[in-house]
């Protein structure tokens, strides 16, 4: 049997498991090369087709570039039924690939017209969602027009402002702005996301006005928008919520002024050499969390969100969903701007035993490049080992030991280490921190650059420095994420992202000895559980650097 005949014998085997999802998961993560020529065979076939077209279409999903290629081969086949068409196009949407122009047109025109949920054909009425979302991610400006006569339908219009926002029709800004009275809810969060994709600045006074009329329920919506598209981001107060926000949010725009002031930092309080507290008013977010742009056929707008450095996302954070499992991915590594911006901070980091506010104002001009927001600065000496192997990690040691917990009824039979990592080498807590009202927190620091990258000559320099007593630190920009996973699981972690010191700690971690690190955590962030204040309070109780 050759190695075509052994993949197709594979993927026939999956799809007719008892459970068909997991065993395509797990064939997915094996991957035998022709993976997806096998596919597209099956699908090819009318009766594997017939049998097991959504599981085919599905996991073309994931198969990365060569699923694509097979996705947009057979979208293009004028052969297959309506319904294998709208599979494949759903598909092709959850990729978000750019489907040529003249087939959306061909599928939009031709005589039975899926509409969403089913084979029915419908003549009249909205088009189906994944079309909308696919014409919005087209690029072709042809269809705005088309998407814009749905602005007033209520079972298209959110769908239709954010296709519009992705085609960045301009000239549909107006009327999408013009009609944030009209919508609530899911709705009013994707018409305020479509005008942050457009990018356009004329919606600034719509969005002021609506700003003085929204219910409280719409103003974070607004703020938000209001903050990416003028760049001008007031700090409000901290740890307010409800009417107090929205009341806040308000007077920050009351006077209707929307360029960028000077960025400052203030409320310096330093309460003890270990911690202190300031604020960064019209930070320039250089290095900053920030939400995804919106996933087509996504029912959230606002939903992903990932470390940014200078608007190049360095990890996924996902979701700010409190049951939603917390996981981090890395995407890229930032432009060296990122390492320039943290050096500036390394003139008293070779010896730092305690925080005070001369060595915060010297460093006012970093601090500067966060985004607006409150903050903790902590020097904590961190039990930190690196760890390499995916099995190692507490990202999947935390997951196995719930699925233990839970029971083999509640696990992935496919699950691995590898599933959970969050795809490079770092650092960790060597053990979860003991909490109170949450069990325990675990803990883990982020590289900003490969660690392959890394000079063996400096970490030995700073592993020489540590074996002689001394204690230079690193500065890590961190935060702590409490969850009730699946609302049967308390976890709280403590994530960090090195801002300067990878060399060093390097070396503290070969070396056994406790890191000396800085870290500033924003708190209070809208959404959050209770800021972190209570688990940057635990994590100092065990670790704060105590002077001798």
């Amino acid at each position: 049997m050759g190695e075509h005949d052994t993949v197709q014998v594979r993927l026939r085997a999956a799809l007719r498991a008892h459970d068909p999802w997991t065993a395509l998961y797990i064939l997915n993560k094996d991957r035998p090369s022709g993976l997806a020529e096998a596919v597209e065979e099956l699908y090819r076939s009318d009766t594997d087709r017939g049998a097991f077209r959504p599981h085919l279409a599905w996991f073309l999903r994931g198969l990365g570039g060569t699923g694509d290629e097979v996705l947009l081969r057979l979208f293009a086949e004028p052969a297959f039924a309506a319904d294998d068409r709208q599979d494949l196009l759903k598909a092709a949407v959850a990729r978000r690939l750019r489907l040529p122009a003249e087939l959306l047109r061909a599928y939009a025109e031709g005589e039975q017209f899926p509409a969403s949920g089913g084979s029915d054909a419908r003549a009249d009425g909205p088009p189906a969602p994944e079309l909308v979302d696919a014409m919005g991610l087209s690029g072709d400006l042809s269809f705005a027009p088309r998407l814009a006569a749905l602005l007033g339908l209520p079972a298209a219009r959110g769908r239709a402002a954010l296709a519009l926002g992705r085609l960045g029709a301009r000239e549909w800004t107006a009327p999408i702005a013009g009609r944030l009275s009209e919508v609530t809810g899911l709705e009013h969060t994707a018409f305020t996301v479509a005008l942050e994709l457009m990018g356009d600045p004329t919606a600034v006074p719509y969005l002021l006005r609506w700003l003085t009329e929204s219910g409280e329920e719409r103003v974070h919506d607004v703020h938000h928008a209001l903050v990416r598209l003028t760049g001008r981001d007031p700090l409000l107060p901290e740890r307010v919520s409800g009417a107090a926000y929205a009341a806040a949010v308000r007077a920050a725009w009351a006077d209707g002024r929307t360029e960028r002031a000077p960025v400052v930092v203030r409320d310096v309080a330093v309460e003890s050499d270990a911690w202190a507290r300031f604020s960064v008013d019209g930070g320039a977010g250089r290095i900053r969390i920030a939400f995804d742009p919106p996933s087509p056929g996504s029912s959230w707008p606002r939903w992903d969100r990932s470390l940014t450095f200078d608007g190049k996302p360095l990890y996924r954070v996902g979701s700010f969903c409190d049951t939603c499992e917390l996981g981090l991915t890395l995407l890229d590594w930032p432009d060296r701007e990122a390492t320039r911006i943290a050096a500036r901070m390394r003139g008293r980091l070779a010896r730092l035993d305690r925080i005070d506010t001369a060595l915060l104002a010297e460093w006012s001009p970093v601090l500067g490049e966060l985004e607006t927001g409150h903050y903790r600065a902590l020097l904590l000496d961190l039990p930190l080992e690196r760890v390499s192997a995916p099995a190692r990690s507490w990202w999947y040691r935390r997951a196995a030991a719930r699925a233990k917990d839970d029971g083999d009824d509640f696990a992935y039979d496919g699950d691995r280490p590898e599933d959970y990592w969050p795809g490079v080498s770092h650092f960790q807590l060597t053990a979860p921190v003991p909490g109170g009202r949450v069990p325990c927190t675990y803990g883990a620091v982020l590289p900003s650059q490969p660690p392959e990258a890394l000079d063996p000559a400096a970490v030995a320099r700073h592993a020489a420095a540590i074996s002689a007593g001394e204690r230079p630190a690193a500065v890590v920009l961190g935060w702590i994420d409490d969850r009730y996973v699946e609302a049967r699981h308390e976890e709280r972690w403590l994530v960090g992202a090195v801002l300067d010191g990878h060399h060093r700690l390097a070396a503290y971690a070969a070396a056994g000895v406790p890191a000396r690190v800085l870290l500033l955590a924003r708190v209070g962030e809208v959404g959050g559980a209770d800021g972190g204040l209570e688990g940057l309070a635990e994590v100092a109780a065990a670790y704060s650097c105590r002077r001798d």
